[in-house]
């Protein structure tokens, strides 16, 4: 006698759907974890790492007697006229250290030349085109806000008075904020010509601007520091 097929009870088919939902939702959020732990830790300690191998290549170049830029003028002397744009650093290459108090004793990152992709999970970058370190015009740079490393995490917190320090080959250059953290979209790319706009700067003179992504986890805008050269002196060969 053939056997009679009989359907699969409802609380059955409603149990194997509650288990494939919960296997479902148990892969997903380890997936979510192990994302996150990637993204908060894993990129900070190789951007860490990579950022200590281009500090220590370039203390090497230095130590190793590489040719020092000249100091410019002191801060205090008549603003300069305007000039044309400095030849570039070579692409890639790190020549700078950058130093915050306000961020910690011990908060120090290479300075790079460009802002790709890439080269911003080794350092910060400089925008090609934009002045050297003491330099007439711009000195402009930009850094991660969040990941690889949260090099500028704090770059909100950065109030008129605060310093600045940037360090070459040959000289150590103190710049000094002059106005509160602007948030601005990425379009505004005149916050980096050698007089910034929406700055507190009017005319030419020697400027610092520093530009992250706003807000922390997003990119929708940019958050733009000022600051402006109030002194000049040769580095510590140490």
């Amino acid at each position: 006698m053939r056997s009679r097929w009989s359907p699969p009870r409802p609380d059955a088919v409603l149990r194997l759907l509650v288990r494939a939902l919960s296997e479902l939702c148990l892969t997903a959020g380890t997936l979510v974890v192990l994302f996150t732990a990637y993204v908060l830790l894993w990129t900070g300690v190789k951007a860490d790492q990579a950022m200590d191998a281009e500090r220590a290549r370039l203390r090497d170049r230095w130590a190793a007697g590489s040719p020092a830029a000249p100091a410019p003028p002191p801060a205090s002397s008549p603003a300069p006229a305007p000039v044309s744009a400095p030849q570039p650093y070579p692409a890639g290459r790190p020549f700078a250290e950058m130093s915050v108090p306000r961020f910690g004793a011990d908060w120090s990152k290479p300075v790079l030349e460009g802002t790709d992709t890439e080269l911003l999970k080794k350092g910060l970058g400089h925008y090609p085109g934009t002045a050297r370190p003491g330099g007439d015009g711009n000195f402009a740079v930009a850094g991660h806000r969040r990941t690889y490393g949260d090099p500028f995490k704090d770059l909100d917190a950065l109030r008129p008075g605060d310093t600045v320090i940037i360090r070459d080959a040959g000289n150590r250059y103190t710049y000094t904020v002059r106005a509160e953290p602007l948030r601005v979209l990425p379009t505004e790319t005149g916050v980096v010509e050698p007089v910034p706009r929406r700055s507190p700067f009017a005319t030419p003179g020697r400027y610092l601007t520093l530009t992250t992504c706003d807000p922390e986890w997003g990119h929708s805008h940019r958050l733009v520091v000022w600051a402006e050269l109030t002194g000049t002196r040769p580095a510590d060969p140490r």
